[in-house]
């Protein structure tokens, strides 16, 4: 009979990190990120806790990545360690290890409980080359109708469903550049991204956006409050 593998000791303590992605580094894949941050916890020589089984690998929970492409201040992820350690300290030694645009924002103890679960919503901020009224007015549209159907390729095939469903508000405002939308998505079955809404945005208000610089950026997610805003899921 195979020899059954050697049984790890549970976790003596949980982290929860915020970390962003920005400037080339949001074109990190979520499979590249996690890669980096393991390499970084090895580099770093965290004291980490490992899974058992015949391939032990550490302990890390990854919860609401943003799509590949789109720069965010609020990524998360829970590590479990082996030792108990200083949130402080090891906030500065992931921070050396990780890349630039990689940056690892706030540690802090898990206070228990599901992390994904404290990941209800997220506001995302839309910045286009668009003229300020007009995206107005597109907003205002999208926001009238009862449903917009869009279509995305999945792993298993085209999909058609509704984004306006997920949409708990939304506002657009001028800037420098153009026109910057802010939008709040409540997190769902299927997954509303942003890139969803700004076709259903375009498709509602018989706008050409494939042209121009569009950048989406996760701003906050966490837990949808009652009066519609993004609360900490650190907290």
């Amino acid at each position: 009979m195979r020899e059954q593998p050697e049984q790890q000791a549970p976790p003596v303590q949980r982290l929860r990190i915020r970390y962003a992605k920005r400037g080339r580094l949001r074109f990190t894949s979520h499979r590249d990120f996690s890669r980096a941050f393991e390499r970084a916890v090895f580099r770093a020589r965290v004291p980490m806790a490992y899974s058992s089984g015949f391939n032990p690998h550490p302990r890390i929970s990854y919860a609401g990545a943003a799509p590949t492409g789109s720069a965010s201040e609020a990524e998360y992820l829970e590590i479990a360690l082996a030792e108990i350690v200083d949130p402080a300290a090891m906030h500065e030694l992931l921070a050396e290890a990780l890349p630039d645009g990689l940056d690892i924002l706030e540690v802090v103890v898990s206070p228990g409980g599901s992390l994904a679960d404290n990941l209800q919503a997220s506001h995302w901020q839309i910045d286009l080359a668009l003229d300020a009224q007009v995206a107005v007015d597109a907003v205002a549209r999208f926001l009238a109708a009862e449903e917009v159907s869009v279509e995305r390729m999945t792993k298993k095939g085209l999909r058609t469903f509704d984004c306006r469903g997920a949409v708990r508000s939304m506002s657009a405002s001028a800037t420098e550049r153009g026109v910057r939308i802010d939008v709040v998505l409540v997190h769902g079955v299927p997954s509303v991204r942003p890139d969803d809404v700004l076709t259903g945005l375009a498709q509602v208000a018989g706008l050409d956006l494939a042209s121009g610089g569009t950048l989406l950026t996760r701003a906050a997610q966490g837990v949808l409050l009652d009066d519609g805003a993004i609360g900490d899921p650190l907290a």
